[in-house]
């Protein structure tokens, strides 16, 4: 059985792992993606319609960019039955073309439709999104593939982040979603 859980956790281990079958567990036929851009590291259509072209951007090509990616819900999951979920999210990829390490944050406002628990809208708010030399993604994804995955707290993503000036702001993001 879908519960909004279970469609997140598709969502992420379609984009992580490249894999755009499994959004047919994380998104109704006709959803609706949103993405609100505050940062100018990294750019997605504002408006897409439909699983499949959201398939084509949140996996196949994002897939063509990026590796090694680690995408963690900042909170609890939500309740089996839920309608509507928000939380914060971090996320932890390399460039495949640079070997770029890559960090960002941002907000999930999720909206499920109530009979298939289905996601029927998206969206994805990118507030911060960083980029770090090739010679720290080691760190990096020392630090990331330790996390509890896809749900983590935002104290323990805090706790072992690597002493890096430019996750400043998304560690000062996540510690706001603590509160």
């Amino acid at each position: 059985m879908n519960t909004a859980q279970r469609s997140i956790q598709q969502y992420i281990l379609a984009k992580d792992g490249n894999r755009p079958h499994l959004l047919d567990q994380a998104f109704t036929p006709t959803a609706i993606l949103d993405m609100v851009v505050h940062t100018g590291s990294i750019t997605f259509p504002e408006h897409v319609e439909g699983r499949s072209a959201i398939g084509d951007v949140l996996v196949s090509r994002f897939g063509q960019t990026f590796e090694n990616v680690y995408t963690f819900c900042l909170a609890a999951p939500p309740p089996a039955d839920a309608e509507a979920f928000q939380c914060k999210w971090l996320v932890a990829m390399s460039d495949k073309n640079s070997g770029e390490a890559r960090v960002g944050c941002g907000l999930y406002d999720w909206q499920f439709d109530p009979q298939s628990r289905l996601a029927e809208g998206l969206t994805i708010t990118i507030e911060h999104m960083k980029t770090l030399s090739a010679t720290d993604l080691p760190m990096i994804m020392a630090w990331a593939s330790r996390l509890d995955y896809p749900w983590c707290q935002p104290e323990a993503a805090i706790s072992n982040v690597p002493d890096f000036g430019e996750l400043r702001e998304v560690v000062l993001y996540m510690a706001d979603a603590e509160q």
